[in-house]
């Protein structure tokens, strides 16, 4: 029973920490692994339960992506096709190479985390120096000058998929410093897009888990971190701006330092 609330509790701050600053695989799955998922079962079973607070954050970010058509024609596929390419990735890759990557992956998503501020400072000091686009703007059309921009913006939004399907902790984080950097959208735009497009990384993602590999999905930590997740959008999208950044990104780091303490040392 403590386990159950420990993964529903975990599934709630995820959802609600993936809404407003993103990365919280970094909260449910290092969780999973202290209870003793193994690798592969705890990050298909997260992918899949996160799905619901990636909708209700979405959801709650709806008046952001009005009038967005024309960017999301061009950067729903893409981060489509990423996130099947990353599930496909995950289960052809042999079963050891996960294992042996996912500490790696942990550092390079806390060390996301801690920079996530620094490149957000830096992409609104570039902004500073451009006019501010209006809501209602597409980003793409707002990028710089010439087609290249469009193309690196749906590039980077493919290969972040990418890493979504196989991975996706700071995924968020990651789209947020590629559409501040390459776009001159306001930030609140930004996260509404940000959580459309890491929620359909991870629905893709899961429908190819299920199809592929059922075996590797724990549907009761799929339905504890669904729930989790589902109240923990509906909270991030109301009062998640109104939290500490600074406390947020704290327990993700203490967080994945255990996890990462467990795998190298205790697994």
């Amino acid at each position: 029973m403590l386990q159950a609330l420990a993964i529903l509790a975990a599934g709630f701050w995820a959802g609600m920490i993936n809404v407003v600053v993103g990365s919280g695989t970094l909260v449910t799955f290092p969780v999973l692994l202290l209870f003793g998922y193994s690798p592969l079962v705890a990050n298909v079973s997260n992918n899949i339960g996160l799905v619901g607070g990636g909708i209700t954050g979405t959801l709650g970010y709806r008046s952001e992506l009005a009038g967005r058509a024309a960017t999301l024609k061009r950067l729903l596929p893409a981060s489509a096709l990423g996130g099947i390419t990353g599930a496909l990735l995950l289960l052809v890759l042999p079963a050891g190479a996960f294992q042996t990557i996912v500490p790696v992956l942990i550092v390079v998503g806390l060390v996301m985390v801690v920079w996530g501020p620094a490149i957000q400072r830096a992409a609104r000091r570039r902004r500073a120096h451009v006019p501010a686009v209006a809501t209602t703007a597409d980003p793409l059309e707002a990028a710089g000058p010439g087609p290249h921009y469009r193309v690196a913006i749906v590039a980077g939004v493919y290969v972040l998929g990418i890493y979504g399907g196989y991975f996706g902790a700071a995924q968020g984080v990651l789209l947020v410093g590629l559409l501040s950097v390459l776009t001159t959208a306001t930030l609140q735009s930004i996260t509404g897009l940000k959580n459309l497009l890491t929620t359909v990384v991870n629905a893709v993602a899961a429908v190819t888990f299920m199809a592929v590999s059922w075996h590797s999905v724990n549907w009761t930590v799929v339905l504890l971190i669904s729930v989790g997740s589902a109240l923990g959008g509906v909270a991030g999208a109301r009062v998640g701006r109104r939290l500490s950044p600074v406390l947020l990104r704290t327990i993700i780091v203490i967080v994945g330092l255990a996890a990462l303490a467990r795998l190298l040392f205790f697994a």
